[in-house]
């Protein structure tokens, strides 16, 4: 009897650490989401906050060149009840992947028709568009990931913040 009391322990200690290390993985980068309404639609996006916690982020651990899931964990989800313009690039309403590739000089904002994925998982045969996105220089550090969406009537503004840099693009209603 005592052996099966030291068995359940363990076990219990086990699930506890596994659980643990769950809820840790969760609070290191929880979900979030924003919500704008432009020309009489409403956008919204749903993504992962990863934390720089003392990391090189741009150009470290997300690499330059490179197609990056933006965010964590489960796929950042554009939702659009109204069709967008990105410049000259359309996007129906619907739902959609954000993926970016990061650069020094300029980032590009992949919107992907696959949706429901891991963040990980990315098919570029899928791409709906790609869309230049400016870079700014912040002059102060933003410790969390960040994702902003600004309303301007018929047009708005999509923002990616983290560390120094913010990723930029225009887009209207259509």
């Amino acid at each position: 009897m005592r052996q099966f009391g030291i068995f359940a322990a363990v076990v219990v200690a086990m699930a506890s650490g596994v659980a643990g290390s769950a809820v840790a993985q969760q609070k290191a980068s929880p979900r979030d989401s924003v919500k704008a309404t432009i020309g009489g639609g409403t956008v919204s996006i749903n993504y992962g906050r990863p934390s720089m916690r003392g990391r090189e982020i741009m150009g470290g651990l997300v690499p330059w060149g490179q197609v990056w899931r933006t965010g964590a964990n489960e796929a950042t989800t554009l939702v659009t009840t109204k069709a967008l313009m990105f410049g000259s690039v359309m996007v129906p309403a619907g739902t959609y992947t954000l993926f970016t590739v990061p650069g020094k000089d300029g980032w590009k904002l992949i919107i992907n028709k696959q949706t429901g994925q891991w963040g990980l998982e990315y098919h570029e045969e899928q791409d709906l568009a790609r869309v230049d996105m400016k870079v700014e220089a912040l002059t102060a550090p933003v410790e969390m990931f960040t994702i902003k969406l600004e309303a301007k009537g018929g047009s708005g503004t999509l923002r990616l913040e983290w560390e120094k840099t913010a990723a930029v693009v225009s887009f209207m209603a259509h």
